[in-house]
């Protein structure tokens, strides 16, 4: 058998590509869901079918050759199209045809308002199955879902995407300690610090021409979602999303501190991802999650 009869090995391709888009051979790796030793040995598998280095050392990192450059321009675009064809063909057989994923990096979000209201969407649908993760790290082409509900995050792939929420802050505490009462209460009351979102206290004291020195500092949790029992039953303070915290006010199980509502500056989207395997049900799912936004925001504002 001669050179030119030997298979392409078309995984080290993909490899070598991933390797070029994410920059280094361990993001690759991520990317892949395989090891950095892998991603090694597919390298040296292409060099060695190519008969020339595609990368070389530079000091402690390793850069394109000439030619690893020029392969990559080449073949990027044509598998692009090899992979992106074949998730399209894969829906034709896709098992779970009535199933989307949903990722958030919002998960108080996701707990308090998305997953209570899920069953009006799955009934509206047909009975579509919606499944939520919850994950701050970046997306990568490679993570399996097909909608990502965000408020820091972006893609990097082809998407449509939607503006769903303005996000506004109000602070609450529970009826027991604040009701009838103005918003010189912050003065006297400890207020809980969230440390997943330092954002939040500081913009709202802003909003409220208000400094540090303004509050008495309460106890510290990781999560709204964690600290949103501790404001309920305890005698304390929370600066919130008010979108978060709308059915708990709706249901008295929290009171609003007059005149604490203050925008953040901050913006929710949704993103339907191209390469779906129900792109148009994701869709949906997008402009529903946009109406039932804007229905919470014009309900709050009365």
């Amino acid at each position: 058998m001669t050179s030119e009869d030997e298979a392409v090995p078309l995984n080290a391709i993909r490899a070598f590509v991933t390797i070029v888009r994410e920059g280094s051979l361990t993001r690759a790796a991520n990317a892949l869901g395989t090891t950095q030793s892998s991603v090694s040995r597919y390298l040296a598998v292409l060099e060695g079918y190519l008969g020339t280095d595609l990368m070389e050392r530079r000091g402690r990192r390793s850069e394109l050759t000439e030619f690893g450059r020029l392969f990559a321009n080449t073949v990027s675009e044509p598998l692009d199209t090899v992979c992106f064809t074949a998730q399209r063909m894969r829906r034709r057989t896709r098992p779970n045809a009535n199933r989307i994923v949903v990722r958030t990096s919002l998960s108080t979000f996701a707990y308090s308002f998305l997953i209570p209201n899920l069953q009006a969407f799955s009934t509206e649908m047909g009975g579509v199955m919606v499944d939520v993760i919850s994950s701050l790290s970046l997306p990568t082409s490679t993570d399996d879902f097909d909608i990502l509900i965000t408020r820091d995050l972006s893609v990097v792939e082809p998407a449509d995407h939607w503006e769903i929420y303005n996000e506004q802050l109000v602070c609450v505490g529970s009826p027991n300690h604040i009701a009838g009462k103005s918003l010189s209460i912050v003065r006297s009351m400890p207020m809980i610090n969230v440390t997943s979102r330092p954002d939040i206290l500081p913009t709202w004291l802003r909003g409220m021409n208000l400094t540090s020195r303004d509050i008495k500092p309460g106890a510290r949790y990781d999560h709204n979602y964690l600290a949103l029992p501790a404001v309920m039953t305890g005698k304390s303070l929370l600066v919130a999303p008010e979108i978060i915290v709308s059915d708990l006010v709706r249901t008295g199980a929290l009171n609003v501190v007059p005149g604490s509502l203050t925008p953040s500056g901050m913006q929710y989207r949704a993103y339907a991802v191209d390469r779906s395997d129900n792109p148009e049900l994701a869709r949906a799912f997008c402009r529903w999650l946009a109406r039932l936004c804007k229905k919470a925001a014009i309900s709050e504002a009365r």
